[in-house]
């Protein structure tokens, strides 16, 4: 009684199974938390600007302890990480989405994708939370749009890479990555910054886009 069981035995198979099946839901599990707890963070953040939000508020909204968001994200600032980073994952598959659906025709599907970015940063209620945050002193969203945005240009640029790439004819790929990021660059400005409407903006970038594309891509001649 109380000793393990051999192991030959059923019991055992059937323990380290069962641990197995422990080890492969624990990712799963831990992806649900943090999810839960990135979704709270959101919504406090629109609620009430990111100055306004506290870890114990989190925690509570989130079904959670304060100490469990800690752990997960060990300070405001890396759950503004986490934040910042969702919806820039959020943003990159719609523009994806938007480059692909126009297939060979180039303006059209470089013009959706400016456009749905344009227009998808004005209308997101937590991208206005973090503008609304930054003009009232918080220093901890809004660089993930300005100042410290490599998170924005790396994954919004390689996007609009891989398109080309697929896209266009064979070019000078330093020259296209060059204009990729110009572009991407230009829409976070005019995100932060706003100048024109929507389609103006975009249409004036789309035509800046194929020309810089353009550029890259050698002319042929008989």
């Amino acid at each position: 009684m109380g000793e393990l069981p051999d192991a030959g035995s059923g019991s055992s198979r059937d323990g380290s199974g069962s641990r197995r099946r422990t080890r492969r839901a624990e990712p799963e599990l831990s992806k649900r938390l943090r999810d839960a707890i990135v979704d709270a963070a959101r919504a406090q953040t629109i609620a009430l600007g990111w100055d306004g939000v506290r870890m114990g508020g989190v925690a509570q909204a989130a079904g959670v302890s304060r100490q469990t968001v800690y752990n997960e994200f060990g300070s405001k600032a890396g759950l503004a990480e986490a934040l910042a980073r969702r919806e820039v994952d959020r943003f990159v598959g719609e523009v994806r989405a938007a480059l692909d659906a126009h297939g060979d025709d180039v303006r059209a599907a470089a013009y959706a994708a400016i456009r749905h970015t344009l227009a998808a940063a004005a209308d997101n209620p937590l991208v206005k939370a973090i503008l609304t945050s930054a003009r009232g002193g918080s220093d901890e969203l809004l660089p993930y749009l300005t100042t410290r945005s490599e998170l924005v240009l790396a994954e919004s640029s390689a996007v609009l890479l891989d398109w080309a790439d697929r896209t266009l004819p064979a070019g000078d790929r330093r020259a296209r990555a060059f204009a990729a990021d110009t572009i991407v660059r230009l829409a976070v400005s005019h995100i932060v910054l706003p100048r024109s409407p929507v389609e103006e903006t975009a249409t004036a970038l789309t035509d800046l886009a194929l020309h810089l594309f353009h550029a890259a891509t050698p002319t042929r001649t008989s």
